[in-house]
């Protein structure tokens, strides 16, 4: 199969689903990953063109840590709107991606930015085979299931279902160390660890289900979108 993960800034992914799309990559299926924002504002020092691209190289890195291909649609940090030309972008996007299945934020009180790619997202998620919406990149032939990541520290979401990521947690921190501008920022103005934070969500999801380390997800339950099995790693 082929999996798309949309998330709003590079990190996302690796923070909260960088286990699941390593067991995927595993099992032969292909990944790629979709960063809608260019994290332009993650730095208390540097200009914004030039973090933006740093953080484009460690989003390579990371993508490449994990197995992933990767999709940099650029769009202004903290300044992601609903609009035609995002829209057309991440159709575009998942088009290229040919995806069977997607994964992207739930909405949450956060970041605007993770609302934003929440909704457009979940939007054109059922406009991808339409070929009166074209784009660069053509339809594709079926509508992917859609899966809601976890939020950040796991506020106001309850997991439907999970996935055992013990055995790839060393790769998945592997990845998040590689955004290491964000590791320092993160440290100074939020005086926090997020590796240990990433580590320590992953932790309490893992005693929810019963395994040391996992990743929690909810799966989109809309027509025409509804299947009968879970499309996790574990199954398939």
């Amino acid at each position: 199969m082929n999996i798309a993960c949309v998330s709003a800034h590079p990190d996302d992914i690796e923070i909260l689903c960088a286990g699941t799309m390593i067991k995927y990559i595993r099992k032969g299926h292909k990944v790629t990953f979709i960063i809608a924002t260019n994290g332009e504002v993650g730095s208390p020092t540097l200009p914004n063109r030039e973090i933006a691209e740093i953080r484009h190289g460690e989003a390579k890195t990371a993508a490449r840590i994990v197995g992933a291909d990767l999709i940099w649609l650029g769009f202004p940090d903290e300044f992601l709107f609903e609009c035609k030309e995002t829209r057309l972008a991440f159709l575009n996007a998942l088009r290229q991606a040919d995806a069977d299945v997607v994964f992207t934020h739930y909405y949450d009180y956060y970041n605007c930015d993770h609302n934003t790619v929440h909704k457009i997202t979940n939007d054109v998620g059922i406009h991808l085979t339409i070929k009166n919406i074209p784009t660069k990149n053509p339809p594709i032939e079926n509508n992917p299931y859609m899966y809601f990541m976890d939020t950040i520290n796991g506020i106001g979401f309850e997991p439907e279902e999970y996935v055992d990521i013990t055995d790839v947690m060393g790769q998945k921190k592997e990845a998040l160390r590689a955004h290491e501008s964000q590791y320092t920022w993160l440290k100074e103005f939020s005086k926090v660890d997020y590796i240990d934070m990433m580590e320590t969500q992953a932790k309490f999801r893992g005693y929810q289900c019963g395994v040391k380390y996992a990743e929690a997800y909810k799966g989109v339950k809309a027509w025409p979108r509804g299947i009968t099995k879970s499309l996790l790693p574990q199954y398939v």
